[in-house]
């Protein structure tokens, strides 16, 4: 029983379908990470090896944290960027087989850097399902410039096609900094007409909102309910980020039901 448990209003249990968080990893040892699963594991669905960090470490250090993390029924995976460098040297068979060498059943595929077109771009997510992963998908361009170029009914298709080659879960991009990209203006403040014609139009259960930044978390808590799925989550952000969605902070305090 956790402290001050009659206080806590109740939220679902793992394996959830909604109210998804997803930590970022940006190179934590095995024993930082594993402290972070034993306070935190309960509210962390999925953690993310960062962009193209892998490459970086040992892999019998990756492996140990993959299955530390899988222990933990915290579902790990490799960021898009580094999916993007193999399909850039083509290695994406390759890379399929030291993902699953590694004990990764999730995969994302992106191409936020590396240009992909769309239609090829569904053809890999249908081949990484068909070699057994579970895919989530990455809308939207790294380079602030070429990301403006993109509509948010330009989203709206890209994300149903995702969807439609077999992504589980699509990422809407904002990268680390949450600023300057997709639906975050300069400051990090969202853009509400865009975020409105996303939200008329896509199934909210199937789309990843990264928002690195607590004014974001807030605003989709508030705007969507606590069941929103958020991304990109610093780690010592995690208890933080779940106190907003139970009420337990004062941004979503009397504000929010579960």
């Amino acid at each position: 029983m956790n402290a001050f448990d009659f206080l806590t209003p109740p939220r679902s249990g793992k394996p959830r379908k909604n109210g998804i968080t997803m930590v970022l990893d940006k190179g934590m040892g095995p024993a930082s990470a594993r402290d972070l699963m034993e306070i935190s594991s309960d509210y962390v669905d999925f953690i993310k090896f960062g962009w193209g960090t892998l490459p970086l470490h040992r892999r019998d250090t990756v492996k140990e944290k993959v299955d530390m993390y899988r222990s933990f029924d915290v579902e790990p995976y490799p960021g898009g960027t580094l999916f993007e460098i193999a399909h850039l040297n083509d290695k994406v068979e390759e890379y399929f087989q030291e993902a699953r060498s590694l004990g990764f059943e999730t995969l994302e595929i992106s191409n936020g850097t590396v240009e992909i077109e769309t239609e090829e771009k569904c053809r890999l997510i249908e081949m990484a399902v068909d070699e057994g992963f579970m895919v989530i998908s990455e809308v939207g361009k790294k380079d602030p410039e070429m990301d403006r170029l993109l509509e948010p009914e330009d989203r709206v298709r890209l994300v149903r096609a995702d969807l439609r080659a077999g992504a589980s879960m699509v990422l809407m991009e904002a990268r680390e900094s949450g600023q300057n990209i997709g639906i975050y203006d300069e400051r990090g403040n969202i853009r509400e007409d865009e975020f409105n014609h996303l939200t008329d139009r896509l199934p909210m259960d199937r789309i990843i909102w990264e928002a690195p930044q607590k004014s974001q978390q807030v605003y989709f808590i508030l705007k969507i309910g606590p069941d929103v799925n958020l991304g990109n989550i610093p780690p010592e952000e995690i208890t933080a980020l779940e106190t907003i969605r139970r009420g337990l902070r004062g941004d979503t305090l009397g504000k929010v039901n579960l």
